[in-house]
């Protein structure tokens, strides 16, 4: 690779860099790619987790969801990385569903769980509601 070249590409990747950088001091976000796009919903999920060698539960308010996870604000403390089972009542369906999730992150009362259990029919009820969710925006 010629000099004039390097000098491009290492000009390139700074710029790169210093731009990632800016963004994540500017944004309270997290910052990764989705890989399916996040629709606004609420309602009232419970959370529940083994803490401390005890089964315990929570109460919170959905914020957003995908097909592969949902956010939510919650009257609970969880760490990411935390292995929980919630119980999400969507609209179209009868009775709530019930999946195991991770905490993918925290802030403050705000999390994210990315959706680990989930069955091929609530794969295609999750799929159903956003697509219902997308049409309503």
């Amino acid at each position: 690779m010629s000099q004039e070249r390097k000098a491009q590409a290492a000009a390139a990747a700074s710029h790169k860099g210093a731009a990632v950088a800016a963004a994540s001091r500017t944004s309270s976000k997290p910052q990764f790619t989705r890989r399916y796009p996040r629709f606004t919903i609420d309602v009232r999920l419970q959370v529940k987790m083994f803490q401390a060698g005890e089964f315990r539960a929570c109460w919170g308010r959905s914020t957003e969801m995908g097909q592969d996870g949902i956010g939510a604000t919650l009257t609970g403390s969880l760490e990411p990385g935390e292995i929980v089972t919630l119980e999400i009542p969507l609209p179209l369906t009868p009775y709530p569903i019930k999946v195991r999730a991770i905490v993918r992150y925290r802030q403050g009362l705000r999390y994210g769980f990315e959706f680990l259990t989930l069955n091929d029919s609530q794969r295609d009820t999750v799929r159903r509601v956003c697509e219902y969710l997308a049409s309503q925006s």
